[in-house]
Formats: C-alpha cells, structure tokens, sequence
C-alpha cells in the first residue's frame, strides 16, 4: 500500500465514531420507520467514490469486520478505506449484508440474499444512488409506517423499477430492503412498502 493510500483510507471517517455512528443510525431508524422520508446525514464523513457521502456513513455505522459487502463498481481506495474503518471486507454478491448498486435490477433477486421464511431478516440491503430524491418520477407509497398513502419523487431510475418492486414485494417477509441516497440524503424502501407509479 502506498503512502497515498494509506492517507485515503485514514482520512474522510467519522470525527466522533460513536456519537456519529448513534447519529446516522437514528436517522436511519427514521428513514426505515416513515418509508418514503427523506432525511439528511449532513457532511459526517468524506467517502472515497463511487460512494456518497450518506452511502460512506450508513456503512461506517452499520458495518463492522462480520459484515460483507458488495460493491458493483468498487474501488481499491474505497475497500481500503471501509476496512481501516469499520473492518468490513468486501464480498460475493452472494453472501452480502450491504450491496452498493449502481441501479435496481430483478437480476439482484438472484443473486444477493433474500433472507428465509425462518430467517427473513438474513437478507441484504440494498443501496443505491440515484439523481435526485426531490425532481422526477412520482411513486405512490403504500404499508406499515405510512398513514394511508404518501409519495415520493425519484430521478434517475432505469424503467424496470416498478418491475423489480412487484416482483421483490411479492417475496415478503423474504426481499431485499432498498435505501437510495443522494449526496449526504437518503430514503428508505423497506420490502414491506407497496409502490406503484404515481
């Protein structure tokens, strides 16, 4: 490892790993129990690409040296970086906790963990970021957490999204739970969520 990239991996991590890490796991609590919510992280760490900022800081929170993760178009710099901080390594699609996901796809139905009947909650959650949680495609939100319906707007989406979420709701209480992020903003999608096109 070079001398850069041993700066990469030191720097850009929480300032107070417990406080920040309490931090970014109640706002994801939030974001989980209102689906559809937008909530802000704010500028706690400085993730080396192709994560965001709200993408570096749920794994600096969620992820420690018993946690695989997926990165689909990952880097050297950042799986040094994730290791140095948290010890997490990165993994097969396969066994994954956390996916890092350039887009939704049915084809992560087959390939990442979708929990079991007995074990739903041994399933990956899926990350992914998109262009804006504020301009774009409206959806309607239906189930736990939301009071009636509630909607939400997304750009950057491929067409095969409303696709993929039938057919991941149709796999309940067994699916994969999706958080989009865009720049230190995130919004959470658990498997139990209906949506449909606005």
């Amino acid at each position: 490892m070079s001398f850069t990239q041993s700066q990469t991996a030191i720097d850009g991590g929480f300032l107070d790993p417990v406080f920040d890490a309490q931090g970014v796991f109640a706002r994801l609590l939030t974001a989980i129990s209102r689906p559809g919510s937008v909530v802000d992280l704010g500028a706690c760490c400085r993730s080396p690409a192709p994560l965001s900022t709200a993408q570096g800081a749920l794994l600096l929170a969620m992820t420690d040296g018993d946690t695989p993760v997926f990165v689909e178009e990952g880097s050297e710099a950042m799986a040094e970086w994730l290791a140095f901080h948290t010890g997490a390594r990165i993994g097969e699609p396969s066994e994954a906790q956390f996916a890092i996901v350039s887009r939704t796809s049915r084809k992560w139905l087959e390939r990442l963990p979708l929990g079991t009947l007995a074990y739903p909650d041994r399933s990956a959650t899926v990350l992914v970021e998109v262009e804006s949680l504020k301009d774009g495609h409206r959806f309607t939100l239906e189930g736990p957490g939301i009071n009636g319906t509630s909607r939400i707007v997304l750009a950057g989406l491929l067409d095969d999204f409303a696709e993929f979420r039938k057919a991941n709701h149709a796999l309940f209480p067994c699916g994969l739970d999706l958080v989009f992020t865009c720049g230190s903003e995130l919004l959470a999608l658990p498997r139990s969520t209906i949506v449909t096109e606005a």
